[in-house]
């Protein structure tokens, strides 16, 4: 399990500079090793956040994705973002150039006071995929032969643009925000399938799906970073009645369901305090009985082909 840096950058509601590190520091200690962030959250202070704790730790004791597809330009004025709060005076602008990519990069590698990172992701290319096909992946896959990056893929909240890139480019990783998880299996039948087949890792991002799966699942719950409609809801309810009935918490089978499929390297709940993250090991290693899993495919609630952790197989 790894960390998801987007809540530490005022995701909604704002996170002081020391909690972020604290909570980043807290995560290390027990266990996390993998982190995630963009410039993106927070118009770099996530990135920020990170730098200042990673160099508490030893190098090899992490591994550090981010992101390209966006340069931070100076604004006027602070910025207002209907997802992040307590911005500086920076705009993210969309830029899947070369040229865009390096300078992305390079700044990411200042605001993490670093010289290299483990993975670089093409960040939401939803509307510019011949760009990022004719000049963001190259730009990565040289960064990836010079020994600049280790490892490289993109990142978004749809898989049927990720499924082009497996076919079409030469990524190493995806991250998949929201679209495998307990309540949405909608790239099971195709993207999965196809990474396993060309090897490429799978990073689930969302495994609360923005909120939801996390939540008391209450009418103003949230689904997919909006109101959740009424139907995704009911089927929430449902779920969360058949782990109620097994004794097992909601967000313990939300996090667990997607680390069963082959495809999946790791799954990166965000957090914004020290609590959150202690409560999300405690939900990755609650145990949950078979019986909730066959519960949730006898009644239809995840998808039939849909492999499940059970401990008695």
């Amino acid at each position: 399990m790894g960390l998801g840096g987007a809540p530490l950058a005022g995701l909604y509601t704002d996170v002081e500079a020391r909690a972020a590190v604290d909570t980043i520091l807290r995560a290390r200690d027990l266990g996390v090793a993998y982190f995630d962030t963009a410039p993106l959250y927070g118009s770099g202070r996530s990135e920020t956040y990170f730098g200042q704790a990673l160099q508490q730790m030893p190098r090899g004791d992490f591994v550090l994705s981010t992101k390209v597809g966006r340069t931070l330009e100076p604004a006027p004025a602070q910025p207002e973002s209907e997802q992040f709060v307590n911005l500086p005076k920076l705009e993210p602008v969309f830029d899947y150039s070369r040229g865009g990519v390096l300078r992305s990069l390079e700044e990411s590698l200042e605001r993490l006071k670093l010289d290299r990172v483990d993975i670089v992701m093409i960040h939401d290319p939803d509307n510019h995929f011949v760009q990022a096909m004719d000049e963001a992946f190259p730009a990565l896959y040289d960064l990836r032969s010079q020994g600049v990056v280790g490892a490289i893929g993109a990142g978004m909240n749809q898989w049927r643009m990720l499924a082009r890139f497996a076919r079409n480019a030469d990524p190493d990783c995806f991250l998949l925000a929201g679209r495998y998880t307990l309540l949405d299996q909608s790239a099971l039948p195709e993207l999965m399938p196809l990474c396993v087949e060309k090897g490429i890792s799978v990073i689930l991002g969302g495994p609360y799906n923005s909120g939801i799966l996390a939540s008391d699942l209450a009418d103003d719950a949230t689904f997919n970073y909006l109101p959740a409609p009424r139907e995704v809801l009911e089927k929430a309810r449902r779920i969360a009645a058949i782990c109620d009935r097994h004794e097992a918490p909601l967000k313990a089978a939300a996090l667990q369901f997607g680390l069963a499929h082959p495809a999946v390297a790791a799954t990166i709940p965000g957090a914004r305090s020290i609590a959150e993250v202690e409560e999300n090991i405690r939900m990755a290693d609650h145990p949950i009985p078979d019986a909730l899993w066959r519960d949730l495919h006898a009644e239809r609630l995840i998808h039939p082909d849909a492999p499940t952790p059970l401990r008695h197989a």
